[in-house]
């Protein structure tokens, strides 16, 4: 017995030092992928507290119609490609991308008319008109870059899924490179103001895209993976995506949306200007530590599928107790100094002093929910790694709208304890859906998720041409 529990834990130290070479880099490309709209945010905070304001609800507005769909779908390919990775069907995780990208691209359609009427749904929804004017502009300069957010979620699941993550940290590095001055200039240097901060993330979402994009078509590392487009397979192959997209989008938007309609709660309190931008910038901070446990949950969800596409449950197993481990380190690391320099964040947004030291009083609420975040994204990378999306969105459902979302409205509206009641109605969302997550991992069978695995992705192999 002593051998066996040594053997397994110098499996799990191995397993530890393998994720942790995939995690690292992706925790970087997640922040990166963040920062984006986060150094937009920032800069528009700079100007004053209506184009804050208009530039939270235009973001909030785009994120909850359209962004988190296209994330969501996107967590499709977390299983088809990574499984049929793990299974050397190398030809079908480039059809599986091709499916994805055709699907995502023509969901931005009516998802972009929509925006078109932001004000008005807006005004419908009881927020401040000169608000919602505003943010209506914004979520139209977005536009542009949904369209190459679309083909940019797709491509970074087909490298993700390889474990090819120093190209997608590479493009986004550049990225960040190009989008720091060039939102400094658009905010400050041209009459475009807040405006400008969305047109820079529309510009610097295609330049990652075009990275990406030359890296797949000219590197020998995705000649195996990448055949040629044929229109007959990507269409015979569009049905099982959306097999898979479908209930995955349900369950990240379910998730995001519950941000996002907190911070049209926020709008509804009194003094909204005020409640609006500091839940936002509380968000921003929470969005910005939760791209971390996401980038242990895009990894946790490849090792998962991977093995699971090779037929290696015990190694899917293992997987997701290093992630756990992982996880557990960095929110020790990352609690601590969030509560220590509560008293310095909010300048990080606005000079505004009453800005500031709300943003102090909301930092232990904080810290609760970004150790909720912690333990239901790495969770929620296991659920779709092993295709259990229709699961995980039932549970949303439950987890945020009818008790984290409620709770969050009775705390702040009835309790009156305002953007503090938000965030604790969210970490209790967060806390619960964790839970679930936790007991259906306890109760995996992982055997047969192995078996579905390889009959799924061998399902039809002989209808596939070689590359």
């Amino acid at each position: 017995m002593e051998g066996s529990s040594s053997t397994k834990w110098v499996g799990c130290l191995r397993e530890v030092k393998t994720v942790s070479l995939v995690a690292a880099p992706m925790v970087v490309v997640m922040v990166l992928q963040f920062l984006v709209q986060f150094v937009a945010t920032m800069m528009v905070g700079h100007l004053d507290q209506l184009s804050l304001s208009a530039a939270s609800i235009g973001s909030a507005f785009s994120l909850v119609t359209g962004f988190t769909v296209l994330v969501g779908m996107a967590g499709g390919l977390e299983t088809l490609c990574g499984q049929a990775y793990g299974a050397e069907q190398y030809y079908k995780l480039g059809t599986y991308t091709y499916c994805a990208m055709a699907s995502m691209t023509l969901a931005c359609i009516p998802i972009s008319i929509l925006w078109l009427f932001t004000d008005k749904l807006l005004i419908l929804a009881g927020q401040d008109p000169s608000i919602s004017i505003l943010a209506r502009e914004y979520s139209i300069y977005l536009i542009p870059g949904f369209f190459a957010y679309a083909m940019l979620q797709s491509m970074m699941r087909y490298f993700q899924t390889q474990s090819l993550i120093l190209p997608m940290l590479f493009a986004s590095l550049a990225t960040m490179f190009l989008h720091v001055p060039l939102s400094w200039f658009l905010v400050f240097k041209t009459e475009l103001r807040f405006i400008g901060a969305a047109l820079a993330v529309s510009i610097s979402t295609w330049a990652n895209v075009i990275l990406l994009g030359i890296y797949m078509v000219y590197s020998s590392k995705c000649a195996k993976t990448l055949p040629k487009f044929k229109f007959r397979e990507v269409l015979s192959g569009t049905g099982e995506f959306l097999r898979f997209a479908v209930p995955s989008a349900m369950m990240t938007c379910l998730e995001w949306w519950s941000y996002d309609v907190l911070i049209l709660l926020a709008g509804l309190l009194p003094n909204p200007k005020l409640e609006t931008s500091v839940i936002s910038i509380c968000f921003s901070i929470t969005y910005l530590h939760y791209y971390i446990p996401y980038g242990f949950g895009a990894t946790v969800s490849t090792r998962v599928s991977n093995e699971l596409g090779a037929g290696h449950p015990k190694a899917a197993k293992m997987a997701v107790q290093a992630v756990m481990i992982l996880a557990g380190m960095e929110l020790a690391i990352v609690i601590l100094p969030l509560f220590l320099c509560r008293h310095i964040l909010g300048y990080a947004f606005s000079n505004d002093e009453e800005i500031v030291d709300y943003v102090a009083d909301m930092a232990p609420f904080m810290c609760l929910s970004a150790t909720m975040d912690t333990l239901q994204s790495v969770l929620s990378g296991v659920v779709r790694g092993s295709g259990k999306q229709n699961m995980g969105a039932f549970v949303n459902l439950g987890a945020y709208y009818f008790v984290g979302t409620p709770l969050a409205a009775i705390l702040a509206f009835v309790a009156h304890l305002g953007g503090k009641g938000l965030i604790i109605g969210l970490a209790t969302g967060s806390g619960i859906q964790a839970a679930m997550f936790g007991i259906r991992l306890i109760l995996i069978d992982w055997e047969e998720q192995a078996l579905k695995a390889r009959e799924r992705i061998f399902h039809g192999v002989e209808l596939q041409e070689g590359p």
